[in-house]
């Protein structure tokens, strides 16, 4: 029986999946992350079909989502994208000394995926730590400084910006710092699998599509990088694709 456990550690709550009978075992792991204004259940899905392989997962609730909503406007949620993607990615490293302190995690076999915006915390997170194994992108972008400067233009073209200057050049350095286009070097050979709808109108299916093109060259082996196009599908992922997402993870981690 596959078990669903409500957890917390500090401020972060989540959703602990994997076979009862095993719970208190050493498994490979998969960290799920939801995308923008969603929540951690509605990954459900893909956590039972990662679950039933074998994996432990967790599904975390980011900043301002769910059991952490603090009532922002859309406005307010839209100004806090990126503060949330930056906490998602530092929160990762709770996450996984709770693994490590409950002796719940194989040989180091973290996986990181995410949704969108978990996505895209996905590919920031590659640049931060080393010690993630393999990642699944799931329509999200691995070129978020280009992310970030077009929601920027958005922004300008409806009124003015709602920060200052400095405060937004402070920001964009932030993002740079964990923008995988920037730093392809840290990917170092690990498993990454990407997977858009090339109708996507909100993360740009190009992003992740030109990104691939561009760094798979250097893979020597070049069954650690896949990219999945779904022609015609827009911003949701299909079955297909948490299907591919979870045969990823049993390559590469089971």
């Amino acid at each position: 029986m596959i078990g669903i456990y409500e957890e917390q550690i500090k401020q972060i709550p989540y959703l602990h999946i994997v076979k009862s009978e095993d719970y208190n075992l050493e498994l490979p792991t998969v960290i799920y992350f939801h995308g923008f204004t969603s929540a951690k259940e509605q990954n459900l899905s893909i956590a039972y079909m990662l679950a039933s392989k074998g994996f432990r997962v967790f599904l975390p609730e980011s900043l301002h989502h769910g059991e952490r909503s603090t009532g922002l406007t859309d406005k307010q949620m839209q100004i806090a994208f990126w503060d949330i993607v930056i906490q998602n990615v530092q929160e990762i490293e709770e996450l996984r000394d709770v693994l490590l302190q409950n002796n719940w995690l194989l040989d180091g076999k973290l996986g990181i995926a995410g949704t969108s915006m978990g996505g895209i915390t996905t590919s920031a997170a590659l640049v931060k730590y080393d010690w993630i194994q393999a990642a699944a992108v799931m329509m999200g972008s691995p070129r978020i400084t280009d992310y970030a400067n077009a929601l920027i233009g958005n922004f300008k073209k409806y009124g003015e910006l709602p920060i200052a200057d400095n405060q937004l050049q402070q920001l964009l350095t932030k993002i740079e710092a964990m923008d995988l286009s920037h730093h392809v070097d840290t990917l170092n050979q690990r498993p990454v699998m990407f997977w858009h709808g090339d109708k996507d109108p909100v993360v740009p299916f190009e992003h992740s599509y030109l990104f691939y093109q561009d760094v798979k060259e250097t893979y020597i082996d070049e069954q650690n990088l896949k990219f999945i196009k779904e022609p015609g599908v827009g911003h949701k992922v299909s079955r297909n694709g948490y299907l591919e997402a979870t045969g990823w993870f049993v390559k590469h981690l089971l």
